[in-house]
C-alpha cells in the first residue's frame, strides 16, 4: 500500500515509517522537521519537507504520493506547554488536521490512522482503563486530540472518510536505526537513561506518596515496534474504530529507575521532589478490542526489553540525531 506519512521525521512516526518499509509499503513522509530530525527518516521513504498549515503544499504532497492511506503523526505533545500556549496545541492538532482532511477530501483519500493519546481520558475513574471510559482531558494538548477525533466522526458522515483512532499510553523504547530524541524531553525512560550518558546530574522524581507499591506514579509502557505494528494492522480495519495500545500492566517510576541500573550497570542518581499536578496515581490501558480486532499481540511487553533498546540506542547516540 502507498502510505502518506506526517510527522514521520518524529519519533513515533519514523518508526511507524520504518516498520511500513520493512512490510513492503511505499511511504512518502511529510514533515515540517520543527521537531522531527531528516536523520530519523528511513532512505527508502520519499520525504518531502512540508507544513500541514499549508494546505496547498499538503494537497500537493499527497496528490504526487498517490497515497491509499494516511498516517497522521503531526503534531504538538507537551503537555505542559500546551498549558502555556493553548493557540499553538489548537492551530496544529485541530485546524492544520482539518488542513490534512480536506486535502484528503480533494485527493480521495478515503483512510486515515490517527495517533490520539490516552490524555483524552484525563483522571481515570478505573484503571484498567477501557475505549469507553469517560473523555475528560485536563489540558489543551488531550482537549485538542479529542477534538480531532471528534471531526474525523464528521468528515466520515460528510465525506465517507474511514478513521481508525489509536490512543497511544506510554511508548518507549528504540529500533536498531530509529531512536528517541525529543528537543525537550519529557519521557521517563530518556531521561533516566540521559542520567546513564552524565547529561543531566539526576533523576527528578515527582511524588512518592502515592496509593501505589512504592509510592511512585504507574504507568502503562508500549515499546515503538509494537505500536507501529498495531498501526499497520489498522491499514486492513475497513470500518472505522477506536483503540488504546498498551500492554495493560503498569510499572511505576521506581521500578523503570530500577530497571535502567540493571541494564546499564551504572548507579543513576535519583532526587525526589513533591507531585506534580494533575499527575494521576495510575494510567493503565486495556488493550483487548486492538488484540480482538486487529490481531495485535505485543511482541516486547516487558519493562526491560524496552530500556534495554533504548539503551543501545542512546549509547550510540548519546548526542542523539545530528540534525
Amino acid at each position: 500500500m502507498k502510505v502518506f506519512v506526517t510527522g514521520g521525521a518524529g519519533y513515533i512516526g519514523s518508526v511507524c515509517a520504518e516498520e511500513l518499509l520493512n512490510g513492503g509499503h511505499e511511504v512518502t513522509v511529510f514533515d515540517s522537521l520543527c521537531e522531527g530530525h531528516r536523520s530519523a527518516v528511513d532512505p527508502r521513504a520519499r520525504f518531502v519537507q512540508g507544513d500541514l498549515a499549508d494546505l496547498q503544499a499538503t494537497q500537493g504532497a499527497l496528490s504526487e504520493s498517490r497515497a491509499e492511506a494516511v498516517m497522521h503523526f503531526g503534531g504538538s505533545a507537551l503537555v505542559s506547554e500546551s498549558v502555556e500556549k493553548p493557540s499553538k496545541y489548537f492551530r496544529n492538532n485541530v485546524s492544520n488536521g482539518v488542513n490534512l482532511l480536506d486535502a484528503m477530501v480533494a485527493c480521495r483519500v478515503m483512510k486515515i490512522i490517527f495517533s490520539s493519546t490516552c490524555a483524552t481520558y484525563g483522571n481515570p475513574d478505573r484503571v484498567p482503563m477501557t475505549e469507553d471510559h469517560p473523555q475528560r482531558p485536563l489540558n489543551p494538548y488531550g482537549l485538542s486530540k479529542l477534538m480531532f477525533e471528534q471531526i474525523l466522526r464528521w468528515y466520515e458522515t460528510a465525506h465517507g472518510i474511514k478513521h481508525v483512532i489509536l490512543r497511544y499510553f506510554n511508548a518507549a523504547g528504540c529500533t536498531e536505526r530509529c531512536g528517541e530524541h525529543h528537543r525537550i524531553e519529557t519521557h521517563l525512560i530518556p531521561n533516566v537513561l540521559m542520567v546513564a550518558l552524565g547529561k543531566k546530574p539526576h533523576l527528578e522524581i515527582y511524588g512518592t506518596d502515592y496509593d501505589t507499591p512504592d509510592g511512585t506514579c504507574m504507568r502503562d509502557f508500549i515499546h515503538i515496534v509494537d505500536l507501529a505494528q498495531a498501526h499497520i494492522l489498522a491499514l486492513e480495519r475497513l470500518e472505522s474504530s477506536v483503540y488504546n495500545l498498551g500492554n495493560g500492566e503498569g510499572h511505576s517510576v521506581r521500578q523503570v529507575l530500577m530497571t535502567a541500573r540493571k541494564v546499564t550497570g551504572l548507579e543513576i542518581q535519583a532526587v525526589e521532589k513533591g507531585r506534580r499536578v494533575g499527575d494521576p496515581s495510575r494510567l493503565i490501558s486495556s488493550s483487548h478490542r486492538a488484540m480482538r480486532d486487529l490481531g495485535w499481540v505485543p511482541r516486547y511487553p516487558r519493562i526491560e526489553q524496552m530500556v534495554e533498546s533504548a539503551w543501545k540506542w542512546h549509547s550510540r547516540h548519546p548526542e542523539g540525531y545530528p540534525d
